[in-house]
């Protein structure tokens, strides 16, 4: 069923404690690890921005202070910049600032990802959001999550993004069974398993960081208990809204998943993380040129 709300509002979960990066995130949040000069989570905000949705709720936890910070103002920076004549260097601080407007909220403890969507409830109110994994991010040059939304507004309920991955990859990640629609990249989604037994899984389509959700979703979420690994998951809540009764009326319920064959990038483990700076830093204009035949060079010697 068809629902034009326009969607506007995104939220992104990053209330994570990075475990997988200490010492590092110690002190700093694994979302401000550096992709070569630029924070993972500004290169999330940027993907939320370019899809139209300048409206943006960060939901973080105690000593996470750097991300709201990053988006703020620095005054004595500019200044600094100003007096040099860095006119590059003061539009690339402002940039952050000037992408969306920030909101914040706190999770309490680590509850799991659905209860950090329940979080952004008030805020969100009435109305059809997006949720992004702030460990990941999807190529400024493929639109998936414009790709979404548009999705969503032809086909209304909630829609995940889901990727092809090996069958010895499923077991980390939540996994998809789908039927087809008429439209080559759109499924429709009739069962989701959270991190299955290799075995077990319903299919090799496995939901990625990003999701449009149906604001029916916080309603779910409310009633759904601690699933795997004692966290309230989204994935559960998800799979009420694929397959109840509510679905079928098209009052808010029915999941829709998007095929994503593009560029993805994850940042959420170490070796994720290093390929994907590497990849960045081959591609840059401005640094491919020393940096690529350095790593020839380089891995030459191994």
């Amino acid at each position: 069923m068809a629902d034009t709300t326009a969607v506007t509002k995104a939220v992104i979960p990053a209330a994570g404690l990075g475990t997988r990066f200490l010492p590092a995130a110690k002190a700093i949040p694994k979302e401000m690890l550096p992709v070569i000069d630029t924070p993972t989570i500004q290169l999330v905000v940027e993907e939320a921005a370019a899809a139209g949705l300048r409206d943006v709720l960060m939901v973080t936890r105690r000593g996470k202070s750097a991300i709201e910070d990053h988006f703020d103002t620095a005054s004595e920076l500019e200044d600094a910049l100003t007096a040099k004549g860095d006119d590059d260097g003061l539009a690339r601080i402002r940039e952050p600032g000037n992408l969306a407007k920030m909101h914040y909220v706190r999770q309490d403890a680590p509850k799991g990802l659905g209860h950090a969507v329940l979080c952004a409830a008030e805020h969100v109110g009435n109305e059809p959001f997006a949720v992004l994994l702030g460990d990941d991010f999807i190529d400024r040059r493929d639109p998936l999550l414009r790709r979404m939304i548009d999705v969503r507004q032809r086909y209304g309920g909630s829609i995940v993004a889901l990727m092809e991955v090996e069958p010895d990859q499923v077991s980390a990640y939540g996994c998809a069974a789908i039927k087809p629609t008429g439209e080559d990249d759109v499924v429709v989604v009739t069962d989701l398993v959270e991190k299955p037994d290799p075995g077990e899984a319903p299919s090799n389509w496995i939901v990625i960081g990003r999701y449009v959700c149906d604001p029916a979703v916080f309603g779910v979420l409310r009633e759904t208990p601690p699933g795997r690994g004692g966290e309230i998951q989204l994935t559960d809540a998800l799979l009420t809204l694929a397959t109840a009764d509510l679905g079928v009326a098209g009052d808010g319920g029915g999941v829709h998943g998007v095929l994503f064959r593009g560029r993805r990038y994850d940042t959420g483990n170490k070796l994720d993380y290093l390929r994907t700076v590497i990849q960045f830093a081959c591609e840059r204009a401005d640094l491919a040129g020393e940096f690529v035949p350095w790593l020839r060079g380089y891995l030459d010697t191994l």
